[in-house]
């Protein structure tokens, strides 16, 4: 697993690279709790995800909570078998796909 950030502060994006489970994601989600102060605009970039388990779905969920009450969230780029994940664990209505 892989992650790139950039941040100007206000606007981040985060692309994830590789795979997100249990034995990454505690990282992703102390990381992305620290720099997520102050941004109002966060996008995920998940052009090349390869598979998201269900503690990288949470992460998701929470960084989403925490996006409504400072700014906004988009997730893009999403390849049709992480995709179909989120069909099937009812995300694609929680979140903000494009």
């Amino acid at each position: 697993m892989k992650i790139e950030k950039a941040n100007d502060g206000t606007v981040m994006t985060v692309e994830l690279i590789g795979e997100v489970d249990a034995s990454n994601a505690s990282k992703i989600e102390a990381d992305l709790l620290n720099e997520i102060v102050g941004v109002k605009d966060l996008t995920f970039d998940l052009a090349e995800l390869e598979y998201i388990s269900s503690t990288g779905l949470r992460i998701l969920l929470l960084m989403q909570k925490m996006m409504k009450a400072q700014g906004s969230m988009t997730i893009k780029n999403v390849r049709k078998d992480v995709m179909d994940i989120f069909r099937v664990a009812g995300f694609v209505r929680l979140l903000n796909i494009v």
